[in-house]
């Protein structure tokens, strides 16, 4: 019967840190891919609490699968935006550049962390107090301020070659979530539309609120058009509000996340850039 592997990823992987992991491990063998990506062979699961708490020591993402298979067996990726795919809270940036920023990000913080259970009441909050805010304070968060996060754009490009539909569904703006949409090629981008009228925001939001049911319900939609079971999805999120839509995939993904998602998720990136997830699914013929 074919054992499982565990895969190592950091910036900086040393040698001794990987000899003792595969030492816990009783491991089979040892790939090294790269600087950053190692493959821990055939690993003893008596071992495997011990080996992660090493890993967590040692400042390094572990993912611990059964078998490795072909990235081409997926068939969908969906990605959170905001401080996921990118590097900023579009929302917070965006009441910065009216001195309110602090408000704003007291809100978003306690909804990422769970401790406003109604993403909907903390968005309109948040969107209220931009009322007055001119559109092109967007603009200026788009261009000076929002970039993608690193590994972002080749877990983009290297899904898309692989044919899958790529997802982008987010509890932020259509006015970012359109440009990168169309910026990354992806297949589809939902989000809340911002009330602007006379070059102003209104503060409020168009249309119902894209919170976490939404966010599912979105990942579920889009399962259910490809016919993709969970061990055929990727998700990845870093909020609270992202909960939802991870359990729709057998490769739920915590980006740089809050405790509470980082528990439930089933994968976590807390050092390495987003494209790492592609060294889960590489050099298939391994077993």
């Amino acid at each position: 019967m074919a054992m499982s592997h565990l895969i190592l990823q950091a910036p900086n992987l040393l040698p001794a840190d990987i000899e003792r992991i595969a030492a816990l491990l009783n491991a089979g063998g040892v790939q090294e891919v790269g600087p950053t990506h190692v493959r821990i062979l055939d690993v003893d699961p008596d071992g495997l609490d011990e080996a992660l708490v090493v890993c967590r020591e040692r400042r390094i993402d572990a993912a611990h699968l059964d078998r490795l298979v072909p990235l081409r067996s997926c068939k969908l990726l969906a990605m959170d935006m905001d401080s996921t795919l990118i590097n900023i809270e579009c929302i917070d940036e965006i009441a910065d550049m009216v001195g309110r920023k602090a408000e704003v990000s007291a809100i978003t913080e306690a909804a990422m962390r769970g401790e406003i259970a109604d993403f909907s009441e903390s968005l309109r909050r948040r969107v209220a107090l931009l009322r007055g805010v001119p559109e092109s304070a967007l603009q200026r968060v788009f261009d000076e301020r929002l970039a993608l996060n690193p590994g972002a754009e080749r877990l983009v490009e290297v899904a898309r070659a692989c044919g899958l539909h790529t997802l982008l569904v987010s509890g932020g703006f259509t006015y970012f979530t359109e440009r990168l949409r169309r910026g990354l090629g992806l297949a589809e981008a939902h989000s809340n539309t911002l009330e602007i009228i006379d070059g102003v925001l209104t503060g409020r939001v168009l249309g119902d609120i894209v919170d976490g049911q939404a966010k599912a319900d979105h990942v579920a939609d889009a399962a259910a058009r490809l016919g993709a079971a969970p061990e055929q999805i990727i998700v990845v999120g870093d909020g609270a509000n992202d909960l939802r839509m991870m359990a729709h995939a057998a490769y739920s993904v915590a980006y740089r996340a809050k405790p509470a998602v980082r528990a439930q998720a089933r994968f976590a990136l807390d050092y390495s850039p987003l494209d790492a997830i592609l060294n889960w699914f590489r050099l298939a013929t391994v077993r």
